[in-house]
């Protein structure tokens, strides 16, 4: 059955499960893994965990009280300057931020609360909470050789977040003519058909009887693509992402899905 992703209940679990994961990556990591490079340019796996980790702990103890006031994220610097050892002080913040999520109630959830895309709520917040830390997970497990759960409700939430912005994806990153349509066939682990018309402006829709390209993808590597993590060129050669139709059309979604990084 597919997850409820806007339950307080199955969001507030998908980030505590975030929270044990990354305990238990960062406590089976070595010496030369910690100073690897990780999937964005910019950051070691160390660096990826100190962004994922000092942004919860800019968030412990906040709630958003305006819709428009965005988390302390000054704190952040107070996690990166904290003598305490490192995985003693990772561990100190998810549990502070265990603490703030089973304090929450529904009406929480529904705060209007500013978040990295826009006005939203609280709940929409975490859920975006939620992608960062799973694609950040790749972005230190795709590089290391460790393999991930890539199904569930982080899963879910994370794909839902390249959904929301698939219109924009075909429209404005593809460029799909007008009068063209393509669809996204996803095999797995989360089976998944996205279906996009271009009439005017592209826009997802239930069902298409004859798209002018079907691009072929697994789940994970279509969220990768989508928030430029890896090479499309290396992806389309090892036949994990193909298609069928139009060609050149294909050819160029394949390598425009980027929307974020």
């Amino acid at each position: 059955m597919k997850p409820d992703i806007t339950s307080a209940a199955e969001v507030r679990g998908a980030l505590e499960n975030c929270f044990d994961t990354y305990e238990s990556l960062c406590a089976d990591l070595s010496d030369d893994e910690w100073h690897a490079q990780s999937l964005c340019p910019d950051w070691t796996v160390r660096g990826v965990v100190d962004h994922v980790t000092s942004i919860e702990a800019a968030m412990t103890g906040w709630l958003p009280d305006d819709g428009t006031t965005p988390p302390p994220f000054e704190r952040a610097g107070e996690f990166l300057a904290d003598s305490t050892p490192y995985l003693d002080k990772v561990r100190g913040v998810f549990d502070a931020r265990r603490r703030d999520l089973a304090a929450l109630t529904d009406d929480d959830f529904r705060r209007p609360s500013w978040t990295p895309i826009g006005p939203g709520t609280y709940g929409g917040f975490l859920a975006i909470r939620v992608f960062d830390f799973w694609v950040h997970e790749r972005d230190i497990t795709t590089p290391l050789g460790r393999t991930t759960d890539d199904s569930g409700v982080g899963a879910e939430l994370s794909l839902a977040q390249v959904e929301n912005s698939i219109g924009y994806i075909v429209g404005k990153k593809i460029g799909v003519p007008d009068g063209k349509s393509i669809t996204f066939e996803l095999t797995g682990p989360i089976t998944r058909q996205l279906h996009v018309a271009v009439d005017g402006r592209a826009a997802r829709v239930e069902h298409l009887d004859d798209p002018d390209v079907v691009v072929t993808t697994d789940s994970t590597t279509f969220i990768q693509l989508a928030c430029g993590r890896i090479d499309p060129q290396a992806q389309i050669d090892s036949g994990k992402i193909s298609w069928t139709g139009d060609d050149a059309l294909g050819d160029r979604a394949a390598r425009n899905l980027r929307f974020t990084m």
